[in-house]
């Protein structure tokens, strides 16, 4: 019986670099000297901290130009609230991976109800998709592709 597993993922070597180079481009750039402004990555959480909001509005930019650039989708990013203190402002930024379990019962109660004939079962933060043909997974992928949940979506481990 052919299947696909739906996923919700990004190369957190990818993250790395791309936070990396928005960190250079921090230190280089003239408007940015002296202010101690920085990027730090840890499990998936990105701290932004710098002097003023507007300085961190320009680095929430720099990093997305960056991380898009990699090959990262930026509608994985969970941009919490900034931060601004008299001396400082910070922001965090959560890479979220994997479908959350109201999002997952969202999109097979979509599967559902466009009448498909394939079964989807919620797997932890990915979704299974099974039927007895491919056509039927095929066009499940291309009506996933036209639904929007606020994640991107991979499908991988198609089997036949």
């Amino acid at each position: 019986m052919p299947s696909f597993d739906v996923v919700s993922d990004f190369d957190s070597h990818e993250a790395n670099n791309g936070v990396d180079q928005a960190n250079r481009e921090v230190n280089t750039r003239f408007d940015f000297k002296g202010t101690g402004s920085k990027y730090e990555f840890e499990e998936q959480v990105v701290t932004m901290t710098t002097q003023s909001d507007f300085q961190l509005q320009q680095m929430r930019d720099i990093l997305h130009q960056k991380l898009s650039k990699r090959g990262i989708n930026i509608a994985c990013l969970d941009e919490q609230e900034a931060e601004v203190t008299n001396n400082g402002a910070s922001q965090q930024i959560i890479l979220r991976r994997g479908i959350d379990a109201d999002r997952a019962r969202k999109l097979v109660k979509e599967i559902k109800a466009a009448k498909m004939k394939v079964q989807a079962a919620i797997q932890g933060d990915k979704l299974r998709i099974s039927g007895k043909k491919r056509d039927d997974l095929q066009n499940v992928i291309a009506m996933l592709k036209e639904f929007d949940i606020g994640l991107p979506l991979q499908y991988e481990n198609f089997r036949d």
